[in-house]
């Protein structure tokens, strides 16, 4: 049992790729394996376009690349039901480099709640639910006002494009998180006599988070 606090966590974004790589095809395993058109490096970190809904847009971090194989670290695609059997196909893609997200006032969380549908037979007097899906997910991202710096300027740069773009939290206890999504940005700064000037980023998830301890 262990509590931990968001002081000192890291927040990059996504500021250059490589070309997209060709997958050819995706194995069912306790950690998938990827066929690729290149190999890439141990530690990359890629975002996945794939046939299968469960890993399109998302983060994750390549292990054991071997010729035109690569693992993707901690990514279990052995039901087959959620992950069928050769759909797994798309392309992969290495982010090159991160830009520091500088004077974060805050990051918050909201959405990706369960859904759930209500029903009830005729003879019923009472109703039952099933789970459905979860709810869209985005994250607020509260920076202090500074032009100058180098983040302000990637999230400016990447909500004018409108492009899917990677976020990592380094977070302090040690580990990362990692998101893919679409960002806003808004450059004018809150004023309120006596408060830090701060301007307000959003991030619309387009796949589920990744997460890795170490």
């Amino acid at each position: 049992m262990s509590v931990s606090l968001p002081n000192g966590i890291i927040l990059s974004l996504a500021t250059a790729y490589a070309s997209s790589l060709t997958v050819t095809a995706a194995s069912n395993a306790a950690e998938c394996v990827l066929t690729v058109t290149n190999t890439l490096a141990a530690g990359d970190i890629v975002e996945l376009i794939s046939g299968w809904s469960r890993a399109n847009n998302r983060l994750f971090r390549v292990k054991s690349p071997t010729g035109a194989n690569l693992v993707l670290e901690g990514f279990d695609t052995t039901s087959t039901t959620q992950f069928p059997a050769g759909s797994g196909t798309g392309t992969i893609r290495k982010i090159n480099s991160w830009t520091q997200i500088q004077q974060v006032m805050d990051l918050t969380s909201s959405g990706g709640e369960p859904q759930y549908q209500t029903y009830s037979f005729l003879e019923d007097d009472y109703d039952r639910q099933i789970p459905t899906t979860t709810s869209a997910q985005s994250l607020a991202i509260n920076i202090a006002d500074d032009p100058t710096l180098g983040g302000y300027q990637a999230m400016k740069a990447a909500a004018l494009s409108r492009t899917v773009t990677g976020l990592r939290g380094a977070l302090p206890q040690g580990g990362f998180l990692f998101y893919n999504g679409i960002v806003a940005f808004d450059e004018t700064p809150s004023m309120s006599k006596g408060n830090v000037m701060q301007c307000k980023g959003g991030f619309a998830l387009q796949g589920k988070p990744v997460r890795y301890a170490t």
